[in-house]
């Protein structure tokens, strides 16, 4: 398995069975992808049109739906992680306890642990446990406000090997990542023995965004509407990749 030194990671939105455009985080009004990769909005072509772009090797996927604590699509997910077991897949589907069915997923998809779904931190330290140390961490944050327990947000010494910078406001907003708040993680983040991986996510408009965030010392990016769009091409991502692997 290769190692990256800065991973960018497509996002995938899925929602009433479809893939649909995120928009500054107001989940309700969400509709269905119109991609410049492929015509369709069902989540197999979408993942593939990305895939023939650029052989990512992971691949975000937020369950709108669960989110949201309406239906949740496991089976659709886990199809697609059985579909494609080369990818691993990062799931957010709105974890709040520690027998969430997402946590006993298959071994190619990892559960994200969203903050803004977590009231405290004894609620965190019991699913992070349920999650056997393989979650990922999403610290949210929406019109710069931190989303959930305030202990995430204070130290690191809570946090796991990977975690993401996640600015709701800013996704599909082609405004850029924030740099200020990802600075104030890596400080937290600085105090930890072993430092976590650090992921920005929200705003990101194009390959020089993903240059300066590496600049910034971050371990990656989660990206959807700069490659739907054609900000970002298969040319950026091989020279991108050149130069970093």
């Amino acid at each position: 398995m290769q190692v990256f030194t800065m991973e960018i990671i497509p996002v995938i939105d899925l929602m009433r069975g479809q893939v649909v455009q995120a928009r500054f985080g107001n989940r309700q009004d969400y509709q269905a992808i119109a991609s410049q990769l492929c015509s369709s909005s069902e989540p197999i072509a979408v993942i593939e049109a990305l895939l023939e772009l650029y052989p990512f090797s992971t691949i975000y996927i937020a369950d709108i739906d669960a989110i949201l604590g309406n239906d949740a699509d496991f089976e659709q997910i886990v199809t697609l992680a059985e579909r494609f077991q080369n990818i691993t897949f990062w799931v957010d589907c709105g974890i709040k306890q520690m027998n969430h069915r997402a946590l006993h997923y298959q071994q190619n998809i990892r559960p994200v642990i969203g903050s803004e779904n977590m009231p405290n931190l004894t609620s965190y330290k019991a699913v992070s446990y349920g999650c056997a140390s393989r979650h990922v961490l999403s610290l949210d944050f929406k019109n710069e406000m931190p989303l959930g327990t305030t202990e995430l947000f204070d130290t690191a010494k809570y946090w796991p090997d990977d975690v993401i910078c996640m600015t709701l406001n800013r996704v599909g907003s082609n405004t850029g990542a924030d740099l200020a708040q990802i600075h104030t993680l890596q400080q937290l983040n600085a105090a930890r023995k072993i430092p976590s991986r650090l992921f920005a996510a929200g705003g990101v408009r194009n390959i020089a965004d993903c240059h300066t965030l590496k600049s910034q010392g971050l371990n990656g990016v989660l990206i959807a509407s700069a490659l739907h769009q054609k900000q970002i091409t298969t040319a950026d991502l091989t020279d991108f990749y050149r130069h970093i692997l």
